[in-house]
């Protein structure tokens, strides 16, 4: 497989040119059949989705979920985020367990996702992001074999906009990855993205959550960089104050998400310099 293309897993997935809206009945009936058996009685791994007017995005993640090879017992559960566009609508067609948080803002819904989990373990995914089917076993491997691990964090790849390539986000994630290496020594919290990250459940409880203090504003650039602290970094502080954490770099593991945030900034170069910069500015 070149690392150029993308991976032959996620092509699925996409669904191009289609809003859920296009979808067949058979479609959205075969990925209601395909997300049936993701709601058992008691997970052991609970997959947690906070979504914001994402009717035509999170399809496409659910429809990834749902071809996982796991034969662990996993939940799939997401958080409305006071969406108004017909995200619910497509999650009650899909058949998803689902429940409102109508206080808006991404720590908001990632608590409350918390609070709703019942598995042992904690999946935090995204509702534009595609998840490889050994992602769920892999994520969950570390901590189920060494008890001192309390969270994982993973890597990732971005899908180029459509009619693009992706030799730009190549070049960019090699560059970021680096850029991580640097950073795991003191910062290690800063790696850790919601899209791609875990926990044992009961330790994210125990330690303060996604809680973050004051609320999250943009910090003059666009995209996700944000000028406080994010609810993902801080949960992965809080899971240092009992164990440590884990990169999982498993090839097989590598989640592919959206690039419209880096596309924010203008271009891929701008997106990696605007992030780097803010990764210095931060003690």
């Amino acid at each position: 497989m070149s690392l150029l293309r993308i991976p032959a897993w996620v092509r699925p997935h996409l669904y191009p040119g289609k809003s859920f809206s296009d979808l067949t009945d058979s479609e959205v009936q075969k990925l209601r059949s395909d997300l049936a058996r993701f709601s058992p009685e008691n997970p052991l791994v609970s997959v947690v989705i906070p979504a914001w007017n994402e009717e035509n995005n999170i399809y496409r993640t659910l429809s990834s979920l749902a071809s996982t090879t796991t034969t662990k017992d996993v939940e799939i559960i997401v958080i409305n985020n006071n969406s108004t566009d017909g995200t619910q609508q497509v999650l009650d067609r899909l058949g998803v367990r689902s429940f409102l948080q109508p206080v808006q803002g991404t720590p908001h819904a990632r608590q409350l996702g918390l609070e709703k989990a019942r598995g042992h373990y904690h999946l935090c995914a995204d509702s534009d992001t595609f998840y490889p089917p050994k992602w769920i076993d892999l994520m969950v491997e570390p901590m189920l074999t060494d008890s001192s691990i309390t969270g994982v964090y993973g890597i990732y790849s971005f899908i180029p906009p459509v009619g693009q390539s992706r030799i730009g986000l190549f070049f960019y994630e090699r560059a970021a990855r680096m850029v991580s290496m640097f950073r795991k020594r003191k910062k290690e919290f800063m790696n850790v993205y919601g899209f791609n990250m875990g926990f044992v459940t009961e330790v994210g409880r125990e330690t303060g959550g996604f809680q973050v203090k004051g609320a999250r504003v943009y910090a003059g650039v666009k995209g996700s960089d944000f000028r406080n602290e994010a609810e993902d970094g801080r949960m992965a502080l809080n899971l240092q104050k009992k164990g440590r954490l884990q990169q999982v770099t498993h090839p097989e593991a590598c989640v592919f998400t959206s690039s419209r945030r880096l596309m924010d900034d203008g271009s891929i170069a701008k997106a990696f310099f605007n992030r780097v910069k803010r990764s210095l500015s931060i003690n």
